[in-house]
């Protein structure tokens, strides 16, 4: 990964953190990384930074061992190299556990105590724009549409289309809008 595209990466996930973007720039992004004032959107810039770095440089190394104190901590797993587009925003970060072989689209929002899991390899595709609420599992091969919204509880074992609303256990479609 280039330098430009991880620096586009982290600058856009920070803006979902703090509204603000470029006008707190980069220098206030890495004092947030190092003091830890929000563990999630610390977890996130060092997980960008080791997803695209080899462990055997110096940034690399000190990125893969500050994601794994960090996920450790708060319980956090993602694996390094998990596709996941830009603006992807964790809300609460605790209780996180993603299948390596998830894709995540842009403008993402996950909360607390989400899995996504898969026994059989073949984990969820996440579209864009999707909110994800608390306690959610994915099971298995799901592909969740863009704009979607999941509520909180839910247990996903099926589609959900672009634009729906979904809630239960299991999960099923209570709001489905049109795109306009």
């Amino acid at each position: 990964m280039k330098l430009a595209e991880l620096k586009d990466l982290l600058l856009s996930d920070w803006e979902r953190y703090t509204r603000l973007g470029e006008k707190l720039g980069c220098e206030q992004m890495i004092i947030n990384a190092l003091t830890g004032k929000n563990h999630a959107a610390s977890f996130l810039f060092w997980w960008r930074i080791a997803s695209s770095c080899r462990r055997r440089t110096p940034l690399g190394f000190v990125a893969h061992f500050m994601t794994d104190r960090i996920g450790r901590k708060y319980g956090i797993q993602i694996p390094i190299g998990t596709k996941i587009g830009r603006a992807f925003y964790i809300g609460h970060g605790i209780g996180i556990v993603i299948n390596g072989n998830t894709t995540i689209g842009d403008n993402c929002s996950i909360s607390q105590f989400l899995t996504i899991g898969s026994n059989k390899g073949t984990p969820a595709r996440i579209g864009n724009n999707v909110y994800i609420g608390p306690n959610v599992c994915l099971v298995e091969d799901v592909v969740i549409g863009n704009n979607a919204k999941i509520g909180a509880g839910a247990v996903v074992v099926k589609d959900i289309p672009a634009n729906a609303t979904a809630v239960g256990n299991p999960a099923r479609i209570i709001i489905k809008q049109t795109e306009l």
